[in-house]
């Protein structure tokens, strides 16, 4: 009978778990509000609570709930080990009872954590760390369970710096990491249970400063790590956003649909394929311009859903669910445009419509703002993204969001106000990356005109070189280092050279209109005859082993700055490049 209402309440366990991820899976959440909702759905006394579930209830209930969630898993655990070693042994084995059970998952018995036994059995690094944790109340506080399995786990992280299987620093890392989650149960028994996930996180926080910083930030994406595919697969959009739109229904048919609940789920899901990436990139498993390409496809697909969720609680909607999603676009531009974004990066965007509703212009402008603010709002499950909209139509002092009607006439300078040369280079490298599918085609129509304009090649050539020395004065670098972004023969000098490139020659050179970065750009050019042989290929090669730099050093959290000798054929090719695009020009390069 025991073992049935074991089974029982595992299965329940099993097909709350499955609800929440909308997927076979067996593996116990470590976001403490997926915990709650588990515990208070199992708990008939706690599931009228359900409404304001997911981390909205009371704190100390939660805590409560979560805790007796876990200690209840661990007794039917315990049992149903003790009765499967007593079959197994055929009877000679002592059945474990509740009672009796102790954290068996913590392995051997170790001494306690605050104990001063323990605390001289570390090396000297790690004991200095760890031994103020015995006076914190939240420590005294912890059951003897607990403090095994801390005890256990700092165990195992000096036995991996003793072998080398891990750094000092990551054990350390892994210590600051491990601090604010004292008392966050189900992170410490995901690792002392599953010791692969364990080694992982070590071996991640020893590669790079920004991965250790991540996980201090969201810890609850080291569930990824239990993940025996994660090295070795791509960010996949379409199955994104089908699980992000899944999990939506799954909150609707539960009546738990409300915002704050999908502003988290937006940023869990984000927040873990970021990681997923992260962790490929620094075992090598793919390339920087791989992690750039999955980072801005993710970023597309977190801004589609989130144009489409947040439409559905838009009070002042003047289309109905059965006319289908906003006529609303997002159009990229910076590095998210150029499929260039990094961890971290900004979004740089123009919010365009189609629409000929005679209020068009507010309700979009009510919705954008509502939409900017689930992109940029912090909540518990911690931030997006950063938005700028500097790049719209004047700027900070222009409309939040433009019909596409006048869009094109402000870019095609159709009236008195009109976009400056600035702006044409900007969306040389701009696309429309999420929202109303008819505003792509109209957007790049927009975007091809405006490069396929007649310009004054002198003037252009001029405005173009006023415009990066403004930038190069801006950023200002010392003689005696070199910038792999600014400086003279950086990856701006490459950037500028290829929008007066695009803004010049699209015209007679169709093959430049597509937007498929500066180095296939860089290529095409040399190829259509543009740039002389080799000057192309090698600015481009020059170009990538920059933007490989930059990325190493923002891993690290180290200056982009190095010595002069360091990447000088590098820097040589893009003043190659330099010369060659503004050669006529008199005026020597500066910085």
């Amino acid at each position: 009978r025991q073992l049935a209402e074991a089974y029982t309440f595992l299965r329940r366990v099993e097909h709350r778990i499955q609800y929440l991820d909308d997927q076979q899976t067996h593996l116990l959440p470590t976001v403490d509000a997926d915990l709650n909702w588990i515990a208070r759905s199992l708990d008939p006394i706690r599931r009228a609570d359900l409404g304001n579930g997911n981390g909205n209830g009371n704190e100390k209930t939660a805590h409560n709930s979560t805790r007796e969630l876990l200690d209840r898993l661990g007794e039917v655990r315990e049992f149903v080990a003790g009765e499967f070693d007593a079959l197994l042994h055929q009877g000679q084995a002592p059945m474990l009872s509740a009672a009796d059970a102790t954290c068996k998952s913590c392995g051997p018995a170790v001494l306690p954590i605050d104990s001063d036994s323990f605390i001289d059995s570390l090396p000297p690094e790690l004991a200095q760390r760890v031994k103020p944790w015995c006076e914190q109340p939240k420590v005294k506080a912890l059951r003897d369970d607990s403090k095994q399995r801390l005890a256990r786990l700092i165990t195992r992280a000096a036995e991996a710096v003793k072998t080398e299987r891990c750094t000092m620093a990551a054990a350390l890392s892994f210590i600051d990491w491990l601090e604010p989650l004292l008392r966050r149960d189900n992170y410490l028994a995901l690792l002392v249970e599953r010791p692969e996930v364990h080694s992982r996180l070590l071996r991640l926080l020893g590669l790079a400063r920004w991965p250790t910083r991540y996980v201090l930030r969201h810890p609850g994406v080291i569930d990824e790590l239990a993940d025996e595919r994660l090295l070795h697969g791509r960010f996949d959009a379409a199955e994104l956003k089908a699980e992000l739109d899944a999990r939506h229904e799954a909150w609707t048919r539960s009546g738990q649909a409300d915002e704050e609940s999908l502003l988290d789920t937006l940023r869990r899901a984000h927040h873990a394929e970021v990681f997923r990436t992260l962790v490929r990139d620094v075992e090598g498993h793919i390339t920087v311009e791989q992690v750039a390409d999955d980072l801005s496809a993710l970023a597309d697909a977190t801004l589609s859903c989130a144009l489409r969720w947040c439409w559905q609680h838009f009070k002042q909607k003047h289309l109905s669910l059965a006319d289908g999603e906003p006529r609303i676009g997002v159009i990229a531009y910076g590095k998210l445009g150029g499929k260039e974004l990094g961890y971290g990066s900004d979004l740089d965007v123009v919010f365009l419509y189609d629409d000929a509703h005679q209020d068009a212009a507010e309700i979009y402008a009510a919705y954008v703002r509502k939409l900017i603010g689930w992109l940029t709002l912090r909540t518990g499950a911690g931030e997006l993204f950063d938005i700028d909209t500097a790049l719209r139509p004047n700027g900070a002092s222009g409309l939040l969001v433009t019909s596409i009607s006048r869009f094109a006439d402000y870019q095609s300078g159709r009236g008195s106000n009109t976009a400056w040369t600035w702006e044409h280079q900007a969306i040389t490298r701009a696309r429309f990356c999420a929202g109303y599918p008819p505003l792509e085609a109209q957007f790049e129509a927009v975007r091809r005109g405006v490069m396929c304009a007649p310009r004054d090649a002198v003037a252009l050539r001029a405005e173009v070189q006023s415009m990066r020395d403004k930038v190069r004065s801006a950023h200002p670098v010392k003689g005696t280092v070199f910038d792999v972004k600014h400086s003279a023969g950086g990856m701006m000098d490459v950037e500028f050279a290829v929008q007066f490139l695009l803004l010049e020659f699209s015209r007679s050179h169709p093959a430049l209109l597509d937007n498929v970065g500066n180095i296939a750009l860089l290529q095409r050019a040399e190829t259509s005859g543009l740039l002389s042989v080799g000057v192309g290929t090698e600015a481009a090669n020059a170009y990538r082993d920059l933007r490989r730099a930059q990325h190493a050093a923002r891993l690290n959290e180290a200056p982009t700055q190095v010595g002069l000798e360091v990447m000088a054929v590098q820097r040589d090719a893009v003043l190659a490049l330099w010369r060659e695009v503004f050669e006529v020009s008199p005026r020597p390069l500066q910085g």
